[in-house]
């Protein structure tokens, strides 16, 4: 028994005729007549009688209908909800971020979603780029947006942009008189930053390097955020990405580092699964909210 076998049978047991039947099914009576016998062929029992001139269900239809009645409404509850999927009534989108992007770009793309989308429900998380990218491979997260590449093969890694590494620092500090900073600017002060583990820490050593300078952070921080307040307290100054806003935070200053050190902007995904339409669409948010932010992306 099929779902449209079904769905003929049980409109002629609610109809009590052919013709009613097929009137309720917006089609013709020899189309339900046909259906009809295929299903009592298949099934190896008749279903109908005609008494004088009725059409009247046997024994084993009055067992059948009260199952097949169910799993009929189980069908419409299904189609109900898939045509609620497709009006954009429902929905689940996982999103993570890295902390820098959690701050800066996921508010401006989660407001563009939302107004959009306001029946879908959005679940995001800010996480380190590692465990983003085994949450990707194990499908507990649809999409990531982080700084650094993943070079797994079942993850996509789709380049926005970048952002440059700056130099955040307190109001009252002598660096904040300067146009930019260098790495023979920052000797004698306290270094805040990544230690040379995670790529932003092993690019900022590399342009210390060139600069004729070795980068010693005295405090190590794995992620930038955490800077904000050291900064605020005056206990030194910090080289951290320069996605985050950091002029929303009371006393902070930000300079340009040279030589300038750019960190990527990547967009993560499964390899393994084609991208719904929510993502699609999340991800041009999140580039649109990109593009609002071309001061701290230079």
């Amino acid at each position: 028994m099929n779902a449209r076998q079904l769905e003929v049978f049980r409109a002629i047991i609610r109809n009590r005729t052919l013709t009613a039947a097929a009137a309720a099914l917006n089609v013709s009576q020899p189309a339900v007549s046909k259906v009809l016998r295929h299903l009592e062929s298949e099934l190896g029992y008749r279903l109908f009688e005609r008494i004088a001139g009725r059409l009247v269900p046997t024994a084993e239809a009055h067992l059948l209908f009260k199952d097949a009645d169910r799993v009929f409404r189980e069908i419409e509850v299904l189609k109900q909800f898939s045509d609620r999927i497709r009006d954009r009534q429902v929905g689940l989108l996982r999103v993570a971020a890295s902390a820098p992007a959690s701050f800066s770009l996921m508010p401006t793309a989660v407001r563009r979603f939302t107004r959009r989308n306001p029946a879908v429900r959005l679940a995001i998380q800010t996480l380190p780029a590692e465990e983003i990218a085994e949450r990707i491979v194990i499908g507990d997260i649809d999409m990531a947006l982080t700084m650094t590449s993943v070079t797994e093969p079942s993850i996509r890694n789709d380049l926005l942009g970048a952002a440059g590494i700056v130099c955040v620092m307190h109001r009252n500090s002598p660096l904040a008189e300067a146009a930019a900073v260098t790495p023979e600017m920052l000797r004698g002060q306290v270094l805040i930053s990544y230690s040379s583990h995670p790529s932003p820490g092993k690019l900022l050593d590399q342009a210390f390097a060139k600069a004729g300078a070795r980068r010693e952070p005295q405090i190590e921080i794995n992620m930038s955020i955490a800077a904000a307040p050291l900064v605020q307290q005056e206990i030194g100054v910090a080289l951290v990405d320069g996605l985050i806003p950091w002029t929303n935070f009371r006393d902070v200053v930000v300079r340009p580092f040279r030589p300038a050190v750019r960190l990527p902007i990547v967009l993560l995904s499964s390899a393994a699964w084609a991208p719904s339409r929510f993502s699609k669409e999340f991800g041009r948010d999140i580039r649109a909210a990109l593009s609002d932010l071309p001061q701290r992306t230079e």
